[in-house]
């Protein structure tokens, strides 16, 4: 009987368990080049089956949060070549998420203070975390400019620049591409960020055009089985909708199934919310069987409000990794207290975003 301890090929690498520790942004990387601790904080945590990191930008203009870290400059990927050093001397498996943050972002975070950047010029109804004066705080998001079509090649480079980089000289296992959470992405995808009229907006296939060059391009760089995509179907997260998007993802799996990803990672539900979404249904059973129906076979990854025997229930019901999120951020050794059924330390939510080592690399293991 397959379980969470079972193990899993995935690509070129072969997971112990089916236990991943998700993406977390924790705001410790000033100047966006992640410290000594953060090796510590994913070392602590390398007996997962995958380290997924937390979103990293691909570029300045990618940059939404303060203190997050990024894949673009040298000193940011020999910083995180001691990270995966860290990890692999442990034993684990670490890949990195590349991300764009689009119109989530403001402009005291943007190169020389321009405007983010966005497929419309719509504002998000949602905050980013800056710091002024030494002081982390939430604000509003600033009015973003739409991209130009000319300018999409060029984001298409930057993704396939930090992919390439992120396996060639940071040592990453592999990538997964953001296009979830309202991010650039998905603000592409969804109709409701998304109100171009050119060849990257209107129908399904427009919008999800971008996404698929992103892919088509890194595949071809690094290979399809060093390649993972994250998607959130109906979370309104960052201030996303789509008119329709069952029809979205059903396109949006066929052409993916081609590519031979590694795994694609499924947010049910709202992101760090609700499962369940009664005004915005999704057949989350439906989307994965277009996917294999046209031929894909990358691992099947959920996440959002997983323990133990939900995690456990998904896996019987085809699901192929389960991802845990906060779990992770306070038990480094997440797995061995599932597999022994010990009691879990409950995470200090005011040590989340921003500061040292307490609340991230403190947490006792067993």
């Amino acid at each position: 009987m397959t379980t969470l301890f079972s193990p899993l090929q995935v690509g070129p690498l072969h997971l112990p368990n089916r236990i991943v520790m998700a993406p977390l942004t924790r705001n410790r990387s000033p100047k966006a080049v992640p410290g000594p601790l953060a090796a510590t904080y994913y070392a602590q945590r390398a007996s997962a089956g995958l380290l997924i990191t937390e979103a990293t930008a691909i570029s300045a203009q990618a940059q939404g949060y303060a203190d997050v870290p990024g894949l673009y400059a040298p000193e940011q990927l020999a910083a995180w070549k001691v990270v995966t050093d860290a990890v692999h001397a442990a034993g684990g498996r670490i890949v990195v998420q590349l991300w764009h943050v689009g119109r989530v972002s403001h402009t005291s975070l943007q190169p020389g203070g321009q405007a983010p950047v966005a497929p419309s010029a719509l504002v998000a109804k949602t905050k980013t975390f800056v710091v002024e004066d030494g002081v982390g705080k939430f604000v509003d998001t600033s009015m973003p400019r739409a991209l130009d079509a000319t300018e999409l090649p060029g984001i298409v480079a930057d993704y396939v620049r930090a992919a390439h980089n992120a396996i060639h000289v940071a040592g990453f296992d592999g990538v997964e591409v953001h296009s979830a959470n309202g991010y650039l992405l998905d603000q592409f995808l969804k109709s409701g960020s998304n109100q171009r009229t050119d060849a990257y907006g209107g129908s399904v296939p427009n919008r999800a055009r971008l996404l698929l060059e992103v892919m088509a391009a890194i595949t071809q760089d690094i290979g399809g089985d060093r390649t993972a995509l994250r998607l959130s179907p109906v979370t309104p997260a960052n201030d996303v909708t789509d008119a329709d998007p069952q029809a979205l993802f059903t396109y949006l799996a066929q052409q993916l199934a081609p590519m031979g990803l590694s795994y694609i990672h499924i947010i049910e539900g709202s992101t760090g919310g609700p499962r369940e979404l009664p005004d915005r249904p999704f057949d989350y059973a439906a989307f994965k069987t277009a996917y294999t129906q046209a031929g894909g076979r990358a691992a099947w990854m959920l996440n959002n409000g997983y323990d133990k025997a939900l995690a456990e229930q998904s896996m019987a019901a085809g699901a192929d990794l389960i991802a845990f999120g906060k779990l992770f951020i306070a038990n480094p050794d997440l797995v061995e207290r599932l597999r022994t059924d010990a009691a879990l330390n409950a995470p200090d939510r005011k040590t989340f975003y921003g500061g040292g080592a307490a609340g991230y690399t403190d947490y006792p293991a067993l």
